[in-house]
C-alpha cells in the first residue's frame, strides 16, 4: 500500500482522537452499520481529496466498511492532522496522501496520486481534484461514474464548469444539503473559526472590532459567535439582500475600505478573490490581525501584502506572521491566510460533521444506483437523505417532534379550507 504522511509512529495518538470524535457522530456510526452489511461500495474505487481530521476518518472508515476502495489525500496544505492520517494507513489500511504544511508541489502531487487510482467515485472538498481531473488527466474521465463536492468554493467551480459544458459527470453539492450548510456552515464555521484565532493569537474579542467579509451561511455563523464573545462585528457585503439581513440582525454594515482603519480582527469567508486588497491593507491600524475562513487563501491579497512589507515576515507566534510596512505599521496574518480553523485549530467540531459527512456517504450511495439516469451537472442532494439525516439526529439526540394528523395533512393538500 502506497502512502505518504507525516509519521506513522503517530497513529495511536489519532487513533485515539478518532475514537473521541466517533462518540459525537451516531448518525454516521448507524450509515457505517447498514453499508457494511449492505457493502453497496464493493468493487468501486474511490478518490477523496478532502481535510484529513478526525471527522473525515470516520467518514473514510464508513465508505470502507460498505466496500469502497478508497484514497484518500488532503484538500488544504494546512488542514491534516498528521495523527488521523498515520491512524487510518496504520490500522485501517487505507492510503492516505496528505502532510501538514505541505508545499503546493507536493499538494497536487497527492491529487495525482488519487487520480492514479482511476476512481469511479470522486469525493471534493473545494473542486481541485474534480478541476486537475478535467485539466490533465482526462484519460481516465471514462472510469468516473459520478462525484461529490463539499464546499460553497468547490460548488461554485463545478457550477462554472456545468455552465459552460465542460463538466464531464453528474456532481452532487452535498454543500447545498439542508443538514449541511445550515449546521456546518453556521454553526461549525462559526464555532472553529473562533477557536482558530484564539488558539493562533490568545487575543481577548470582548471588545475588539471584527470585521467579517461576507455574510453567506459561513459568515453569519463567524459573525453570530463573535457577537457572543462580545466583539463589536462589522460585516461588508456586496450582496444587498444579505447586507439588509445583516443589518437587521444588529451589525453594522460599511464598505471593507471603510472597516479597514477601525477593525481590530478581520475574517474573510466569501469563495472570492481579493476580498482585502492592497489599499485596505494599507489603510489598517498597527497590530491588525487578517484571517481568512472560505476554502482558498486567494480571499487575502497576500502577493500585495508582501510587496508593500519592508522585509520578509516575521513568524511571531505558530500560525502568526507579521508584515511590517513602511510607516511601521504591523498586520498580522493566521495560518499563511489559509483557512484559520483548520490551520489554527481543529476544524468544525464532530457533531456537525456528523451530518455532513452523512450526506456524503449517502449521496455517494445514491450517485452510484442512479448515476446511468444523471445529466453532466451538479445535482442537489435529494430530499428524502436530508430528512433522514434530519431524523436520525433528532433520534441521537433524544429528541421527539409532532407529527402531522390526517385532518391537518388534509387541510394543506387543499385549496377550499380557509378561515
Amino acid at each position: 500500500m502506497k502512502h505518504h504522511v507525516k509519521d506513522l509512529d503517530l497513529a495511536p495518538s489519532g487513533r485515539l482522537r478518532m475514537e473521541w470524535a466517533e462518540r459525537e457522530m451516531p448518525v454516521l456510526r448507524q450509515i457505517r452499520q447498514r453499508l457494511g452489511q449492505e457493502r453497496p461500495f464493493d468493487g468501486v474505487r474511490m478518490s477523496a481529496c478532502l481535510h484529513v481530521t478526525t471527522e473525515t476518518g470516520m467518514l473514510a472508515r464508513t465508505l470502507a466498511a460498505g466496500g469502497a476502495d478508497l484514497v484518500l489525500v488532503a484538500s488544504n496544505p494546512l488542514s491534516t492532522q498528521d495523527d488521523v492520517a498515520a491512524a487510518l494507513v496504520t490500522y485501517d489500511e487505507i492510503p492516505v496522501y496528505a502532510v501538514k504544511g505541505e508545499d503546493d508541489e507536493t499538494y497536487y502531487e497527492h491529487i495525482h496520486a488519487a487520480l492514479d487510482h482511476k476512481p469511479h467515485l470522486t469525493m471534493d472538498d473545494g473542486a481541485d481534484l474534480v478541476s486537475i481531473l478535467h485539466k490533465n488527466r482526462r484519460e481516465i474521465l471514462g472510469n468516473v461514474i459520478g462525484g461529490t463536492e463539499e464546499t460553497t468554493t468547490g460548488v461554485i467551480r463545478l457550477r462554472a464548469m456545468a455552465h459552460e459544458g465542460a463538466l464531464e459527470y453528474p456532481i452532487i453539492a452535498v454543500n447545498d444539503a439542508l443538514t449541511k450548510h445550515l449546521f456546518d456552515n453556521r454553526y461549525g464555521t462559526g464555532q472553529s473559526t473562533i477557536d482558530g484565532i484564539i488558539r493562533a493569537t490568545n487575543v481577548l474579542l470582548a471588545g475588539k472590532t471584527m470585521v467579517v467579509g461576507g455574510y453567506g451561511w459561513c459568515s453569519r455563523g463567524i459573525a453570530m459567535r463573535a457577537k457572543g464573545m462580545g466583539a463589536n462585528v462589522i460585516v461588508t457585503e456586496v450582496d444587498p439582500l444579505k447586507a439588509l439581513e445583516a443589518v437587521m440582525d444588529g451589525f453594522r454594515v460599511m464598505p471593507m475600505i471603510e472597516a479597514a482603519p477601525i477593525g481590530d480582527v478581520f475574517v474573510t469567508s466569501t469563495g472570492d478573490i481579493n476580498v482585502i486588497d492592497r489599499h485596505h491593507f494599507g489603510a489598517m491600524k498597527d497590530g491588525a490581525i487578517v484571517c481568512n475562513s472560505g476554502h482558498f487563501n486567494v480571499e487575502l491579497n497576500l502577493d500585495a501584502l508582501a510587496e508593500m512589507a519592508v522585509a520578509e515576515p516575521r513568524v511571531i507566534r505558530p500560525f502568526v506572521k507579521e508584515y511590517r510596512l513602511p510607516d511601521g505599521r504591523c498586520i498580522n496574518v493566521l495560518a499563511d491566510g489559509r483557512l484559520v480553523n483548520l490551520g489554527a485549530a481543529e476544524g468544525h467540531p464532530s457533531t456537525v460533521m456528523d451530518m455532513s459527512f452523512a450526506n456524503q456517504a449517502l449521496s455517494a450511495e445514491y450517485m452510484l444506483s442512479h448515476s446511468e439516469a444523471l445529466e453532466n451537472r451538479v445535482y442537489a442532494v435529494p430530499d428524502a437523505i436530508d430528512e433522514a439525516i434530519a431524523e436520525l439526529k433528532l433520534q441521537a439526540m433524544g429528541i421527539k417532534i409532532d407529527e402531522l394528523t390526517e385532518e391537518q395533512k388534509a387541510y394543506l393538500a387543499s385549496w377550499q379550507e380557509g378561515t
